[in-house]
């Protein structure tokens, strides 16, 4: 559970927040806990990571996203890890700027040993510990530690792009595929307020501050305050408001009963 809520938060504040939108600045300790985290999620190194959800964001529910919604919600869960990738991915994808990654030399460290990280942190460490402390047997601590864990962790991490592209309202933009989905929110800490999200992809917080089930902004919240996240970016009352008015499907809770 513990590991569980470790990589739950440190793909949506990490990989998520920090590098691919970087709606914020993290001090070295915090980085590192989070690239570690990251590794154990199984997804593919950080500049894989990184690479892919900037695709998506330039090109939403096109041929070149990676995940494409508009392809269903099979493919756009797990189905696009299954096949081949469609030729607009790979074009476009070679023409993202990851210039800011490659620069740093613990996401390039992480990324060419991003296997044997990997196997180290989340196989032998997680199935050693309750193996040796606890006299579990290999199979059931490779089987719940590792397998259990990492199927849900991935289950998790997807309904992002499947459940919130799909089933929601769209107050902030009604003419985008993104959604508003509590749900999603709930089992992902805070993510699942997609349309606020890709409206205003730079928040730190992802979601509307008050925002109901997001635990992973107020975790930020905390790290900002101790000294290991600062230049928190976020968008204003005002600048979500106009969107809202603007350009939003008449479901937000406040601005649109004005």
């Amino acid at each position: 559970m513990v590991t569980g809520y470790m990589i739950t938060l440190a793909v949506p504040l990490g990989a998520h927040r920090l590098w691919a939108h970087r709606s914020y600045k993290a001090k070295l300790p915090l980085r590192i806990c989070f690239l570690i985290g990251q590794t154990m999620s199984g997804q593919y190194s950080l500049w894989f990571w990184v690479r892919d959800h900037r695709l998506h964001h330039k090109y939403s529910d096109t041929d070149a996203d990676p995940h494409n919604s508009r392809r269903g919600f099979f493919f756009s869960h797990v189905g696009w890890l299954l096949v081949t990738k469609h030729p607009e991915v790979i074009a476009k994808g070679r023409q993202i700027d990851l210039s800011d990654l490659e620069a740093d030399p613990w996401i390039m460290f992480q990324k060419r040993y991003y296997l044997i990280l990997h196997i180290i942190f989340s196989i032998l460490i997680l199935v050693g510990i309750p193996y040796y402390f606890w006299n579990e047997t290999v199979w059931n601590s490779f089987m719940t530690c590792y397998m259990g864990r990492y199927a849900t962790s991935l289950n998790i991490t997807w309904c992002v792009n499947s459940f919130a592209h799909i089933y929601g309202t769209r107050p902030y933009d009604k003419n985008m595929k993104p959604v508003e989905n509590k749900y999603v929110s709930m089992v992902t800490l805070g993510e699942g307020w997609h349309n606020y999200h890709h409206a205003f992809p730079w928040d730190c917080n992802a979601a509307e501050l008050g925002r109901d089930y997001n635990l992973s902004g107020k975790v930020l919240a905390f790290l900002e305050r101790i000294g290991q996240a600062y230049d928190l970016k976020k968008a204003t009352k005002d600048m979500a408001m106009n969107r809202v008015l603007n350009h939003g499907d008449g479901s937000h809770p406040v601005y649109s009963t004005r």
